[in-house]
């Protein structure tokens, strides 16, 4: 009876993870749509105000018990809070600004540049480790962006509409690393902070530069398609992770850009170039890279080991066991990231993976 409940615990965490891509990929078609009637920046602005205000009725009306309050931030926050929203008023004013003039699938695709960027600014920035299949990864996605962002290969010039979206990604790349920075906040936390924050930014940058007001009907819908390609599939990505932990959810995510494609083909009814394709199987090999190396998870705890030394009693040498611990980096295949406990003989054990 526990198996079975079990079992259909984890097929709907299954659902959910899946959902929470399916939501997220209808970002840049419908974003692509919507720009036809709606500036770039109020895009954004309504974008993000959708998910934060959204999320944020979700957690006032929420149905478990309301015994946690909105902690306050500390002074430690402060700096990446401001970064994670002034980074969310400038990454989504990029996209938009982008998205007006390129094909939706290739946006869709472009968009995997974030975690090229991502990773090697958690490296140089925040001395974190890169793991050879995600070295891997990040080749391959930089070398179908470059594919995907090429507009005359006779001349090797490239679309500016393309770099806007990789720096859109870039920008995206730092602020993930800042928002990684709040570990003791939750997801809802955050998605309210910047929702909220970056909304209002870039409502504010859309008035000082005199876009275009757009008509109500366009921002309800602008609104909504944030709330769901935002904030409802960050809902659910945290509802999946609850019970198949953050490796396996992530796994299933990566296929959004995927679905982004698809989505944009049955929209818009265009067939891309030959590069297209091309660049579609460098970013799917990518993929598949990036999600085995999500199961291969680092992490560091002390171990306890003996040895025997040497030490001097008066004139004589008395042989002696001593304790010591260290800590070092290792990866383990698992399933998931819930807590574990397992023993070591020595170093020998494991393969460390540098720092």
């Amino acid at each position: 009876m526990l198996s079975r409940k079990k079992s259909n615990s984890l097929r709907e965490a299954t659902a959910f993870a899946f959902l929470a891509a399916a939501l997220y990929a209808l970002n840049m078609p419908f974003s692509r749509l919507l720009l036809g009637s709606v500036e770039p920046l109020y895009m954004a602005a309504f974008l993000y105000l959708g998910a934060g205000l959204g999320m944020l009725g979700l957690w006032i009306f929420r149905t478990e018990p309301k015994d946690r309050t909105f902690a306050p931030i500390t002074k430690n926050e402060k700096p990446y809070i401001l970064g994670m929203v002034l980074l969310d008023i400038l990454a989504p004013a990029l996209l938009m600004f982008g998205l007006r003039s390129t094909l939706a699938a290739n946006a869709s695709l472009l968009n995997n540049f974030e975690i090229v960027a991502t990773s090697l600014i958690a490296l140089f920035l925040f001395k974190e480790a890169i793991s050879r299949k995600l070295w891997i990864g990040i080749v391959l996605v930089t070398l179908a962006s470059v594919l995907l962002s090429l507009e005359d290969f006779s001349a090797f010039r490239f679309s500016s509409s393309s770099l806007l979206i990789l720096a859109a990604s870039t920008a995206w790349g730092l602020e993930n690393n800042f928002t990684r920075r709040l570990s003791n906040r939750t997801s809802s936390d955050i998605v309210i902070i910047k929702g909220i924050g970056s909304g209002f930014g870039s409502l504010i940058l859309a008035l000082l530069t005199r876009e275009a007001f757009p008509q109500v009907g366009f921002i309800l819908l602008t609104m909504l398609l944030g709330f769901v390609a935002y904030g409802l599939s960050i809902n659910y990505y945290v509802k999946a992770q609850m019970q198949l932990g953050a490796a396996k959810t992530s796994a299933y995510y990566a296929i959004a850009p995927f679905l982004g494609v698809i989505f944009s083909f049955l929209i818009f009814r265009v067939l891309p170039m030959a590069s297209f394709w091309v660049g579609l199987i460098l970013m799917a090999a990518a993929t598949w890279f990036l999600i085995t190396d999500t199961i291969s998870i680092q992490h560091t705890h002390p171990h306890k080991h003996t040895k025997v030394e040497l030490r001097s009693i008066g004139d004589d040498l008395v042989r002696e066991m001593v304790e010591y611990s260290h800590s070092h980096f290792h990866a383990h295949q698992r399933e998931n990231e819930e807590d574990h406990e397992h023993s070591h003989q020595s170093d020998a054990d494991h393969d460390l993976v540098r720092p």
